[in-house]
């Protein structure tokens, strides 16, 4: 089935595919809509698109404006905002141009927002495809000390707050707040408040909130921690895997020494929306790799009209 835009006199449509990123059988990790060919879309035509979809994000894929950048991604949100970082979804983007051809094995570069990127596509064995993403360098940013009134925006007591490690915005290309809590429970009973979470986001520069937790059992198929993923200043109300925020919070567990330099932080997020997602993130000397596979699980046409 071709991904082409096509036109037909009046008719307008533009290719698109439907891939469960961080996920290995359909159904699972987190869907992202893939649009190629976008050069001849405008910003408000990609807004409607991503409406249309109601994914989480939707990327489309364009040609590079930076010398050294192979192809340029852009990603909005089904609430229209345009979403910066090298998250779920850019991975899922290259791994549709995987799986169709279009990119083969190898060391790629992709322009984001500002950032000139490198990427590479991974094949197995067994013909699996996974991609590896060098994310921005961490930063870490502004702690939050209200803890009461985070406590509250969460829907917790502020004794579910584990103090042992900070609560802070760090950004490896988007900042989130990363919220530890005491235990997985906590974690599962999380009930946001969104205006009062949108407040605490403002105030301390943070676009959205990872809630996570170490004392993940260790029976639990050896994840270094459990999490969930709040957005509400770009209208997501839960996200079931997210890259932008796993790079911050592997560099925050390397940086407080919870995992060594050189490791591979393993994060499970997604069970609370029933859609399991394992996130791969590994951080050596500062570079933070975000790595994951997934399957295209759709193709086709959408009808837009006229450009």
């Amino acid at each position: 089935m071709t991904t082409e835009p096509h036109r037909s006199g009046s008719d307008h449509h533009v290719g698109f595919a439907l891939v469960d990123v961080f996920a290995d059988r359909p159904l699972t990790g987190n869907p992202l809509a893939v649009v190629p060919d976008a050069d001849h879309l405008s910003d408000e035509r990609m807004r409607e698109i991503a409406r249309e979809f109601n994914q989480s994000e939707t990327t489309f894929l364009l040609q590079p404006t930076r010398a050294r950048a192979d192809l340029r991604l852009r990603s909005f949100t089904a609430a229209g905002h345009e979403v910066g970082g090298a998250g779920h979804n850019a991975l899922g983007a290259w791994l549709w141009l995987a799986h169709t051809g279009r990119f083969v094995p190898g060391i790629h570069h992709q322009e984001i927002g500002d950032d000139v990127l490198a990427i590479e596509i991974v094949r197995d064995a067994s013909d699996r495809v996974n991609v590896v993403m060098v994310q921005s360098a961490p930063q870490f940013g502004a702690n939050v000390d209200d803890l009461p009134g985070l406590a509250a925006a969460l829907g917790l007591g502020e004794h579910q707050l584990d103090r042992t490690l900070p609560i802070q915005v760090v950004s490896t290309g988007a900042g989130h707040l990363l919220v530890p809590l005491v235990d997985r429970e906590s974690v599962d009973r999380v009930s946001v408040d969104a205006a009062r979470l949108r407040e605490i986001l403002a105030s301390c520069g943070g676009e959205g909130c990872y809630v996570f937790t170490t004392a993940t059992p260790s029976a639990h198929d050896g994840a270094h921690a459990y999490t969930r993923f709040f957005n509400p200043t770009m209208g997501i109300v839960e996200d079931p895997a997210t890259g932008t925020a796993a790079g911050p919070l592997a560099a925050l567990l390397v940086e407080q020494g919870r995992v060594a330099d050189g490791s591979t932080v393993v994060i499970d997020q997604g069970h609370a929306l029933g859609r399991p997602s394992r996130l791969r993130v590994g951080v050596a000397g500062g570079v933070v790799r975000l790595s994951g596979g997934g399957l295209t699980v759709a193709e086709g046409r959408l009808a837009v009209g006229g450009a």
